[in-house]
């Protein structure tokens, strides 16, 4: 089973920036796609942006459009969240997820999943 590891979260003030990395623990675990979910306590899970592995189409949440970017590095097999003006409502544990079977980059199937990374963002 692999596993996913997040990090690069952390507090920031708003209007600051973070950047969340994921790395998939077998270096031979090749993803169709995966994403960024994030999650506060009392809601569900959200997706907040994915992208495809081969040919690298994304996806963003409209809270995310603008602010936020995704990107991956297939020979690292990991992704990264680029957050950029941040507001406190980003506040949440931000989880990593893939998964190997092909379905729309908008997808918020995934089986597999990072511990989750908390982002703090103060007012």
């Amino acid at each position: 089973q692999v596993q996913l590891v997040e990090s690069g979260g952390g507090l920031v003030q708003a209007g600051g920036s973070l950047r969340l990395s994921c790395a998939a623990s077998d270096r031979t675990f090749t993803p169709a796609s995966m994403g960024w979910f994030r999650q506060v306590p009392g809601k569900e899970r959200d997706l907040v942006a994915a992208i495809t592995w081969s040919g690298g189409r994304t996806y963003f949440a409209d809270s995310a459009k603008g602010r936020f970017t995704i990107s991956r590095d297939t020979a690292k097999n990991t992704v990264s969240l680029q957050m950029n003006s941040l507001k406190p409502e980003d506040t949440a544990v931000y989880y990593c997820a893939a998964r190997t079977r092909w379905a729309p980059v908008s997808t918020r199937d995934y089986p597999y999943w990072g511990q989750g990374t908390q982002v703090t963002v103060s007012s």
